[in-house]
């Protein structure tokens, strides 16, 4: 295996022979698995627990702060959980060469701390490790993403006598000197110009501090558009373009995007996908982590993103991004904590973007936990303090409604990690203390059920490409009107040609309700029925409203608490 230095001893032509991959399903067909590859399995042969009940997963923090083992070839060896639970893609959290590599006490089993953009870090396996992994999941159907960190390198400098400095008035400050003579790699990345060396952010929401500033230790790249800053973008495109060479990589997740400018972005998003396709990679997927509303969005995804002025080149921006708003909103709406018109309105608020980016502005990747909860506290997984029916609910919602659907690891297992520390909602999935032990439970109820509903997903058009409504309802069949509060029946529709898919929620953690759900009076007939995809057995009939001048149809549905159902037309 050739493990290379510089940027010069990259070739980025096709590996003679090599067929590179290529998927026919659109990106926003996919369901995503996000796992951290030092908690999702070891190398060991171990055996899962075996019960229909939740897990707590393993670790106690002290032991969470620090790498757990997990490895590459622990992902490739368990591809059957993630497959079966009804992914098709998996999205891997950094995985190139990080400080302190290859100390196992270090705290930077996260991945996004990078001395090394050319090689694997060793705590997670090799390069063969990566490229088996990615052929195996191919062989299965399935894409494999990286997450990817062109907004900072990891603490592979300092400041002058080693101080901790902090961003003021925009002061560029002296690089002192390199921590490892070797590092970072490539080795064109030691040049202090291509660095702001403004020192750590204070105020996040400050532009351009949140754009100039460090990560805390991490050292923020110069991604403008000055010479020194070009250079830089274009060492960090051949970077990444070498591991879509290399191991057939299907896309990348973005880290940081809001800290890194439009054009940057767009520009290696534009080359990046243009390299993927000169392989014949036709749906390489760009999707970033942007923590703002829609407004700021629309600066970064589809083909209207800036250009430089008198540039004559169009730049393509990413192909989606993590919908944060969305993850602000959902998960109290379905807990009963937050007004349910607060959800619908977020969808409205999509109005906007989807008219201006099409298809790039309704489709995001949508989620409703993760592993970097900034500014929250207490941190917590969204099976934190939830039944197992509101965590399936939870991700039936997203697999049903609009966006791909992303699931963080360990929520199909009931994962309720909660406190102050990211670390706790990390948890492993295998056993730190029985070397014998993991926790990829494919009994657990609240994995079966949610591969029944990825299976119903994955067959059912209307619920990978439909329109979306909400639908009004009603206590008494008359008088209708959107849920206005708790409880209540949350309900829309994803419409297709000629089809129609139900899907409804009881939000109630205790009552039962019988509520009249509309229905599209275009498509339906009254005294005809539905049928119960998921949740009930059997069929419900049409019913028409009592005044002959009102021509609304609906359906009648008694839902338990936390009842998530799915309906078709007949």
């Amino acid at each position: 295996m050739n493990y290379p230095t510089s940027i010069k001893e990259i070739d980025l032509s096709p590996i003679p022979g090599k067929h590179y991959w290529n998927c026919d399903r659109e990106w926003r067909e996919e369901f995503v698995y996000f796992l951290l590859v030092d908690r999702f399995h070891d190398d060991l042969n171990r055996i899962p627990v075996n019960t229909s009940s939740r897990s707590i997963g393993s670790g106690k923090q002290a032991q969470l702060k620090k790498f757990c083992g997990g490895k590459l070839k622990g992902v490739k060896n368990h591809l059957d959980y993630i497959q079966n639970l009804g992914c098709t893609a998996i999205w891997l959290s950094p995985i190139f060469e990080n400080n302190d590599a290859p100390n196992p006490d270090s705290d930077k089993y996260h991945g996004y701390s990078i001395q090394n953009y050319l090689n694997i870090d060793p705590r997670f396996g090799t390069k063969e490790d990566l490229i088996d992994l990615v052929n195996a999941a191919h062989d299965r159907g399935m894409r494999v993403f990286l997450d990817v960190v062109i907004n900072h390198s990891g603490d592979n400098w300092y400041y002058p006598n080693n101080q901790d400095y902090y961003y003021y008035q925009d002061r560029q400050f002296d690089l002192g000197d390199w921590r490892k003579q070797d590092r970072p790699i490539p080795q064109e990345l030691r040049n202090p110009d291509y660095y702001h060396r403004r020192g750590q952010v204070r105020n996040w929401d400050a532009y351009p501090e949140y754009q100039r500033g460090d990560f805390f230790s991490l050292k923020d790249f110069n991604n403008d558009e000055d010479r020194a800053g070009r250079e830089l973008q274009d060492i960090l495109i051949k970077s990444h373009c070498y591991w879509i060479r290399e191991a057939d990589i299907d896309g990348f997740r973005m880290d940081a995007v809001k800290h890194i400018g439009e054009l940057a972005i767009s520009r290696f998003s534009s080359v990046v996908r243009e390299y993927a396709y000169s392989l014949g990679k036709k749906s390489f997927f760009l999707f970033g982590e942007l923590i703002a509303g829609d407004d700021t969005v629309d600066r970064y995804i589809g083909a209207n993103t800036p250009t430089k002025v008198g540039d004559k080149t169009v730049y393509f921006g990413l192909s989606s991004v993590l919908d944060f708003p969305l993850y602000w909103t959902l998960p109290n709406v379905l807990k009963g904590l937050s007004n349910p018109i607060n959800l619908i309105d977020r969808y409205e608020s999509l109005r906007n973007s989807a008219l201006n980016r099409g298809e790039l502005g309704r489709y995001r990747v949508t989620f409703v936990d993760n592993h970097d909860q900034i500014g929250l506290n207490p941190k917590q997984r969204f099976a934190a303090h939830a039944p197992d029916k509101q965590v399936i609910a939870g991700i039936g919602y997203l697999l049903c409604a609009l966006g791909t659907t992303c699931i963080y690891y360990g929520t199909e297992q009931g994962f309720a990690g909660q406190g102050k520390d990211d670390e706790l909602i990390r948890e492993a999935m295998f056993d730190l203390d029985k070397p014998q032990v993991n926790y990829l439970n494919q009994q657990c109820n609240i994995y079966q059920e949610i591969a029944k509903i990825a299976n119903i997903y994955r067959h059912t058009e209307p619920l990978r490409f439909g329109r979306m409504y909400f639908r009004e309802i009603s206590g008494n069949g008359r008088d209708f009107g959107l849920p206005q509060g708790h409880p209540c029946t949350l309900a829309f529709s994803r419409i297709l040609g000629y089809e129609e898919i139900l899907i409804a929620y009881n939000t109630s953690t205790t009552e039962h309700r019988a509520d009249f759900v509309m229905v599209d009076s275009n498509l339906q007939k009254k005294g005809g029925e539905m049928k119960f995809l998921y949740g009930k057995e059997g069929t419900v009939p049409i019913l028409s409203h009592p005044d002959p001048n009102n021509p609304s149809l609906f359906v009648k549905l008694e839902l338990e608490p936390m009842q998530f159902v799915i309906l078709r037309g007949l």
